[in-house]
């Protein structure tokens, strides 16, 4: 397909979207539309992209707008909009402000992106997506969250540096709510097809899990203002060129559950087959008694969240 036939919308010109914008913009997968309230910001970040196409060799189109409109025949639409997270704020802390934004932005997709597969990556990710879920009345296979995709490849980054090998030679898997509750699967980690307690201590692996936790508070912390947006974009462009490239692709997002892993009623990040229909299936993995305790866990800190949320019964 002509890529001049296929359209990305990335709401939110921010870090996060004008990076997101930047990789699918550079690399051709489709053309790019980018939407702020600001509507200055979109179009400099637009104006700027196209500036160094005859440098990367780039034939592409970018448009930019202040207004939702933008987003009308998008194939795919990326939700960034909202607050950033600021040191020492929770991810709970931004909900009701950043509850606002996405409400509007509801609308908007309700109006203009009818046909579209949504990914919302606005925080905190888990509740704001269960709240557009219930909000565009969209199936969950064609809106969820970016979730721990992420925080897998962050674990993956941690664990290679430790285990002193590239990533592409390590396996790990991250479940659970993209903030502090989420499940580092340790057990089912591998280095070059070894189980990592082959590779690293006990007491190193346990180490790892609970920096990975932390991994997005120390990058903001370390910023001192705003949030990490190299990789969260790195992990929204994954999913998008899934998508775009109709390639089954197995990535853990955050999906609106409905009995799996004995989850209702929230979305919540576990592995899924992503594709040209947005979730083609999701992965049961064969959790352990405790795996599915911690599961549980944090699914009930997202719910909890939920409940602070303007939705009707």
């Amino acid at each position: 397909m002509n890529i001049m036939n296929r359209k990305v919308t990335v709401v939110g010109a921010g870090n996060v979207g004008g990076m997101a914008a930047m990789r699918v913009y550079e690399s051709g997968l489709a053309r790019v539309a980018l939407i702020d309230i600001v509507e200055s910001l979109a179009r400099a970040k637009a104006e700027d992209l196209q500036d160094g196409q005859a440098v990367l060799g780039v034939n592409n189109r970018i448009e930019a707008s202040g207004d939702l409109s933008l987003m009308e025949g998008s194939d795919v639409i990326v939700v960034t909009a909202g607050l950033p997270r600021k040191p020492g704020m929770t991810r709970e802390d931004l909900l009701a402000k950043n509850a606002a934004i996405i409400e509007d932005v509801c609308h908007g997709i309700t109006q203009f992106g009818q046909g579209a597969i949504v990914i919302i990556v606005s925080n905190p990710l888990d509740a704001l997506t269960y709240f557009a879920y219930r909000k565009t009345g969209f199936s969950r296979q064609r809106l969820f969250g970016m979730g721990p995709s992420l925080d897998g490849a962050r674990f993956i980054n941690l664990i290679a540096r430790q285990a002193r090998v590239s990533p592409r030679e390590v396996r790990a898997r991250v479940i659970g709510s993209h903030g502090e509750t989420m499940l580092p699967l340790a057990r089912l980690a591998t280095v070059r097809g070894k189980k990592i307690t082959e590779i690293l201590g006990e007491a190193d692996v346990e180490k790892l899990a609970k920096r990975v936790r932390q991994r997005g508070a120390e990058i903001v912390s370390l910023y001192g203002s705003g949030s990490a947006y190299y990789a969260p974009s790195a992990a929204i462009f994954e999913i998008v060129a899934a998508i775009l490239k109709r390639e089954k692709q197995e990535i853990a997002v955050s999906v609106c559950l409905d009995g799996e892993y004995g989850l209702r009623d929230v979305a919540i990040g576990v592995p899924a087959i992503i594709g040209p229909n947005g979730i083609e299936d999701v992965v049961r993995l064969d959790l352990t008694a405790e795996e599915r305790e911690a599961l549980e866990a944090s699914a009930k800190s997202i719910q909890d969240a939920i409940r602070l949320l303007p939705l009707s019964p």
